[in-house]
């Protein structure tokens, strides 16, 4: 499968994803993207369109490198916790396309851990 196709079949099932989640202020979408270099997760209101809390491996706080599994976990720890900060304990999952495995689930999983409800 060529480069070209695999992105918009990830763009396509983004679309249809997004279609059925929504943030509120009270439960905000908890959004994910992996690049090649880094993982970024923020959290959404989308009444609002404001972001309320993220967290990404360029922060010194993570202290994690890379688009791997353990970065990953680390920035799902980061968001719940800054989540908590800004008083947020329940969020909707915006997978953003990618197949719920892997590095989206170890971010998932952190952010369960550290106390985020999903």
């Amino acid at each position: 499968m060529s480069l070209y196709i695999r992105k918009q079949a990830r763009a396509k099932v983004r679309r249809r994803i997004r279609k059925k989640i929504f943030g509120t202020s009270q439960r905000p979408r908890l959004a994910v993207h992996f690049s090649n270099q880094n993982v970024y997760a923020q959290l959404i209101d989308d009444q609002s369109g404001r972001t309320l809390a993220a967290a990404s491996t360029l922060d010194k706080e993570v202290g994690a490198k890379g688009a791997s599994v353990e970065s990953a976990t680390k920035v799902g720890q980061t968001v719940a916790k800054r989540a908590k900060d800004a008083k947020i304990e329940t969020v909707v999952f915006d997978r953003g396309g990618f197949q719920f495995h892997g590095k989206v689930k170890a971010l998932a999983d952190a952010a369960r851990e550290a106390g985020l409800n999903f």
